[in-house]
């Protein structure tokens, strides 16, 4: 953990989250998890229809009391049935809207163009009914144009420019002039220039309100890509990394193969197994050849060309239990503080993807901490929650404004740092979660969260199982 370098000894699946060193357990697996994440819509165009049904819930209310205020308070006669109709139908339309969202969320530029065109069309009708060109709420269309601008592509922000246009022109020749006296000379005291900061008023409060909600969903729109672009860039290292550790894999199963059989050779000799110091030499040299092996193996397994066995159903316990007493079996001379606090047992798929992840973790903590590491493994609601800690000197504070970035290491090796990068990459497939700080007492602690369903039988599978178990009773 802590500061610690890569073993280019395994391959992790294809997907994103956290890094540090490749270590030695089987290789991953991949899963799905990104490839859904990546189907999904993009939700920027739901976003924005759902800024525009807000509007037109403002300007519908804003009409109405507009309406009522000049045709009672000024009494100017306005053609209040036809008036209230265009209003009806804007509101109409807005509750198509609301119902179309809630059925099929993702909105396209075509749709937002239509729905634009609709309002442009609405209080066009009002300002024909009420005074057209002379009414002072006519640069209301300025709104309309900067949302498009804001919302629509340039195409469908220019033609909705061209018909604001259109329909400016069409009520100054067709539609009859507002009764009001354009008595400019009375100032702030003229009915129409008070008219005329209302509508000012108007644009610019509903301007900053939306048009600050917009930018801000095109800037979430944005990350989010830049998001995807940053997945794929580390996913395409890691099958550049998986190419390359199977063909190394393959290049050392024969030298391997060769040392097993010498050093096999080798304790039968009387001059090695009558002496007990190069006896005992010898059993530690045939353990560490069977550990390469089963790196190569590991390895060969996430490439699909498994030496060893597939993975297998077992349950919570059982996976860590067996995978720590592999590690320290491994490992003579490493102390593991190990405890399992996971509750009641649950049957999962041992994956080893899972395996090479914890693994790398344990060998990274044990490297920045040889004389101890620390494991503990609960349930925290749906998820398994493994915290690894050690004593040795910590993260710098730069690899852990990095966490998770290839080739953050303290190490000073060519290519270290690889291993918490793996980490990341393959917890993020499997929908999980990792991180790591400093501790305030000294060492590091790096925390692995997985959901428990990305790891479970499908319930109808259990349910299966369980009834060929009681017949088989």
């Amino acid at each position: 953990m802590s500061p610690a370098g890569p073993s280019p000894d395994a391959r992790p699946a294809a997907g994103p989250s956290l890094d540090d060193d490749p270590a030695s357990c089987p290789a991953p697996a991949v899963s799905p998890a990104d490839d859904a994440a990546r189907r999904r819509f993009d939700s920027t165009g739901h976003k924005n229809m759902h800024q525009l049904v807000q509007l037109r819930w403002i300007a519908a209310l804003g009409q109405l009391v507009t309406i009522y205020v000049v045709y009672l308070g000024f009494d100017v006669r306005l053609p209040l049935n036809y008036m209230l109709a265009v209003l009806g139908c804007l509101v109409a339309f807005n509750a198509v809207s609301v119902l179309r969202l809630r059925v099929y969320p993702e909105v396209t530029n075509g749709e937002l163009f239509v729905s634009m065109l609709v309002d442009v069309g609405m209080l066009t009708a009002q300002l024909y009914l009420s005074g057209g060109a002379t009414n002072p709420f006519v640069f209301l269309y300025l709104l309309q144009v900067t949302l498009g601008a804001m919302l629509l592509k340039s195409w469908s922000t220019w033609t909705l420019v061209a018909v604001a246009l259109c329909c400016i022109g069409g009520l100054a020749l067709a539609a009859r002039p507002l009764p009001l006296p354009l008595d400019h000379a009375n100032g702030v005291a003229s009915l129409y220039i008070q008219g005329m900061l209302v509508c000012f008023a108007i644009n610019a409060v509903l301007l900053v309100v939306f048009v600050s909600r917009i930018s801000h969903n095109l800037r979430a729109r944005d990350a989010h890509l830049a998001d995807l672009r940053q997945r794929a860039a580390e996913e395409e290292h890691i099958v550049r990394m998986g190419l390359l550790a199977s063909g190394a894999a393959h290049e050392l199963g024969t030298p391997l193969a060769t040392l097993a059989v010498i050093l096999g050779d080798w304790r039968r000799m009387p001059a090695f197994a009558d002496d007990p110091e190069l006896s005992q030499e010898i059993s530690e040299m045939q353990t560490q050849v069977l550990r390469c092996k089963s790196i190569v193996s590991g390895i060969l397994l996430s490439a699909g060309e498994a030496r060893g066995e597939a993975p297998v159903e077992t349950t919570v316990r059982t996976f860590l239990d067996d995978l720590i007493a592999e590690w320290r079996g491994t490992r003579p001379g490493a102390t593991l503080d190990y405890h399992n606090d996971f509750g009641q047992d649950l049957r999962i798929i041992s994956d080893s993807a899972l395996k090479q992840m914890i693994c790398n973790v344990l060998d990274n903590a044990l490297e920045a901490s040889p004389e101890w590491v620390g494991l503990r493994a609960s349930r925290v609601g749906a998820d398994l929650n493994l915290v690894v800690t050690d004593r040795g000197p910590g993260f710098p504070p730069a690899m852990l404004a990095q966490l998770g970035k290839p080739y953050q290491s303290s190490k000073g090796r060519p290519g270290s740092g690889l291993g918490l990068f793996l980490v990341v990459n393959v917890a993020r497939t499997l929908g999980g979660r990792v991180w790591a700080r400093n501790l305030p007492q000294g060492g590091a602690m790096v925390t692995l969260t997985l959901p428990l369903a990305a790891l479970t039988l499908d319930e109808d599978e259990n349910e299966d199982e369980d009834k060929e178990e009681a017949d088989a009773s």
